[in-house]
């Protein structure tokens, strides 16, 4: 696996981790009377989105990244790695500096307990909306691009990084089929979890990320 692989796993991963996305994916599963049916069509609605900006993106970004030397990014996509690394890191910070906020974690839940008990189109907008990888999106087309992808192999890699990012919620809904009350009281217990320990998962996930991005920048820009 070369580094721009690693890279784009590494995106996934944090993605995978995104304390709010996590938050409004358990959310929607244990405050609804009909967690499957909720969890389903808000799975559909983060995959249906994501998967088409990727659809896309392969048409209209391509390889437009790549270049011809692998081990050095272009200077347009170094510049951009160090731009994205330092966004990161500076979230992270501010966001672990900040102290959990009660107005905002009471607005999620009744958010939430609105769109669970909502009609299905409206969950799927509402996945489309807040199950997405949001701010991965753009690093992951950017590590897509740079391996001179044909559209076929950007399609590939991203379905990849959607099946990844959306993944804690695909495991869930897998869960409720196959034991649902087990999975109901596991889902309580995550969710008192990511209280305490979401935000200290995901930084040390995406400062990863954000050292790997300024990392490739600067070798670029000094190349």
């Amino acid at each position: 696996m070369g580094w721009i692989e690693a890279e784009l796993a590494l995106t996934a991963l944090a993605a995978m981790l995104s304390p709010t996305t996590l938050t409004f994916s358990v959310l929607v599963l244990v405050l609804g009377d009909r967690p499957l049916r909720t969890g389903l069509w808000f799975y559909v609605g983060g995959l249906g989105a994501t998967l088409g900006i990727g659809i896309v993106a392969a048409f209209v970004l391509g390889d437009a990244a790549a270049d011809r030397t692998p081990s050095t990014p272009t200077t347009a996509v170094a510049i951009f790695d160090v731009v994205a690394g330092a966004f990161l890191f500076t979230f992270v910070v501010q966001a672990l500096r900040r102290p959990p906020n009660p107005k905002r974690a009471a607005s999620m839940l009744a958010q939430m307990q609105k769109v669970a008990s909502s009609p299905a189109v409206a969950i799927v907008g509402a996945g489309a909306a807040l199950a997405n990888p949001g701010a991965f999106i753009p690093i992951a087309l950017k590590n897509i691009s740079e391996l001179d992808p044909t559209a076929t192999d950007y399609i590939v890699n991203w379905v990849f990084f959607t099946v990844v990012s959306l993944l804690p919620l695909a495991v869930a809904i897998v869960l409720l089929l196959v034991a649902r009350e087990w999975a109901e009281r596991l889902l309580e217990g995550v969710r008192r979890w990511l209280d305490g320990n979401a935000r200290t998962i995901a930084a040390v996930i995406i400062v990863a990320l954000a050292a790997s991005l300024i990392r490739n920048g600067i070798a670029g820009l000094t190349a």
